[in-house]
């Protein structure tokens, strides 16, 4: 097979920063700044918002509005004064006092995932614009979700759309209504999670108005209900909505942890376009870390403005790496997964959130992989089946990318296998945050040509092209 690996590289920047709340623990400290603050001279206060302006008006959109609304987080919290009677001018100092940076990629940015882009207008012949989403890492190894946009022309070609360099925290939308049965539903997988609970909630409500119910409740008092409430809240908490963020450019965007389930990380989001009676969605099944357990998350788009979180659940929820078939297969969401560490298996299901059942696919076979495997996005259908791109690790915790062939109806069964690695690290990748891996989390099919980004030792990202039908050709002779 002829293999390109392309020249383009691009890396992690510590220039990447986003603003935050800065939480400080004890009601004493936030009342002692705010003292402070109020002692300050009009002098004062306008020498520091010069600063301010000066130091950060270039690393952020609409900084006042951050600095106001970090401002409103303190006076929302803060009960003991009556912070409306302070000069707009300390208002927003007060905000600046509550804000810190973070730099969302300071440690590495890998594990790239890509699909067509929704917005496919104004092209030439034979181009196509797409979306690639990135895991970037920073301080205390957090991990969020950012995205790169562009173009792969007739050629081959990859062209990267100009980043502005602005870097947008996407917000937690606390205003979404939730139903009593999607609640009631998802209730059923936290054993002894007592329905009555639900009985004294309206049929539609935000997550502060159920908490606000259930605290002014008889049953709050009551121990027994103890567990139902805190199983309440961690629904409420891991099923979420962002707010629209149609007015920022998608490579400005940050998909920053936003519940407590994912508060260290979100990890490897795995993108498929899925279509279903010619309407179609964008899913990206994605690793939930908490700094003790993980859990399967699903993020969900029709446009890439608003986004909806959702946790997946049932017994073969249990590991990382969960990847979906961009389409029904005989009725049924079909799902490659990893279960006990290291065999690929494949799951069947009725409903998207919910997996109980998984097969064993496969397990490791050659050299390369013995450690372990893994799936490296979704599949991609062709007229051979469907084409399944692999991780195998091996030898001194080496990652490499393969490939293999399932049936169109019946993926289940596999077809082909190739028998060595497409992509594994040079002499040149093999230094980096993670050393010796090469690993990507999807693949575009371009004409007969497929785009596949991938991570090099975590430090970089980089694209190889494959031709479809040397690589099919090559899968159907490992049948």
């Amino acid at each position: 097979m002829k293999i390109t690996k392309k020249d383009i590289r691009f890396y992690a920047s510590p220039k990447a920063v986003i603003t935050q709340f800065l939480n400080l623990p004890g009601n004493d400290r936030v009342k002692n700044i705010i003292e402070r603050v109020e002692k300050l001279t009009d002098e004062n206060v306008d020498e520091c918002l010069d600063k301010i302006k000066k130091d950060f008006a270039n690393r952020h959109h609409n900084l006042d509005e951050i600095l106001l609304r970090h401002f409103k987080k303190v006076e929302n919290q803060f009960k003991e004064k009556d912070l409306s009677l302070l000069s707009s001018q300390k208002k927003l100092l007060t905000g600046a006092y509550f804000t810190k940076e973070y730099s969302i990629e300071s440690a590495a940015l890998f594990n790239p995932s890509i699909i067509l882009h929704p917005d496919q207008s104004g092209l030439q012949q034979g181009e196509q614009r797409f979306i690639m989403s990135l895991r970037a890492t920073g301080e205390g190894h957090i991990s969020s979700m950012v995205f790169k946009t562009g173009i792969v022309n007739k050629q081959n070609n990859i062209i990267l759309d100009e980043s502005s360099r602005f870097f947008t925290k996407l917000s937690k939308n606390e205003n979404v209504d939730y139903e009593k049965s999607f609640i009631e539903k998802r209730s059923v997988f936290f054993k002894g999670f007592k329905k009555e609970l639900l009985y004294i909630l309206p049929e539609k409500f935000t997550a502060s108005k159920a908490l606000q119910i259930i605290d002014g409740n008889e049953i709050s008092k009551d121990a027994a209900f103890d567990d139902s409430i805190q199983f309440l809240k961690i629904i409420l908490d891991s099923n979420y909505e962002l707010e629209s963020s149609a007015n920022s450019p998608l490579d400005e965007k940050v998909i920053f942890p936003n519940s407590k389930s994912e508060s260290m990380g979100i990890e490897d989001v795995r993108w498929v376009k899925f279509t279903d009676n010619k309407k179609a969605i964008y899913y990206g099944t994605y690793t939930a870390y908490d700094g003790h357990r993980i859990k399967t998350q699903m993020i969900e788009t029709t446009d890439f403005d608003v986004f909806k979180i959702r946790t997946l659940y049932g017994d073969a929820i249990n590991d990382k790496g969960m990847a979906l078939f961009p389409e029904k297969i005989n009725g049924k969401y079909v799902m490659i997964s990893r279960q006990g560490g290291e065999k690929i298996s494949i799951m069947f299901s009725d409903d998207l959130y919910v997996w109980d059942k998984s097969q064993i696919l496969m397990e490791p076979l050659y050299p390369w992989e013995l450690v372990q495997l893994g799936n490296c996005g979704s599949p991609v259908k062709t007229d051979k089946g469907w084409l399944l791109l692999t991780h195998g690790v091996g030898i001194m915790r080496t990652y490499v990318i393969s490939a293999i062939l399932l049936d169109m109806e019946n993926p289940s069964i596999i077809l082909g296998r190739l028998n060595k690695p497409i992509i594994e690290a040079n002499s040149e990748e093999r230094e980096g945050y993670v050393p010796n891996v090469v690993y990507t989390c999807g693949l575009l099919l371009h004409g007969n040509t497929l785009i596949i980004p991938y991570a090099v030792s975590d430090s970089a990202t980089g694209f190889v092209t494959i031709e479809l039908n040397e690589i099919l050709n090559e899968l159907e002779k490992n049948n």
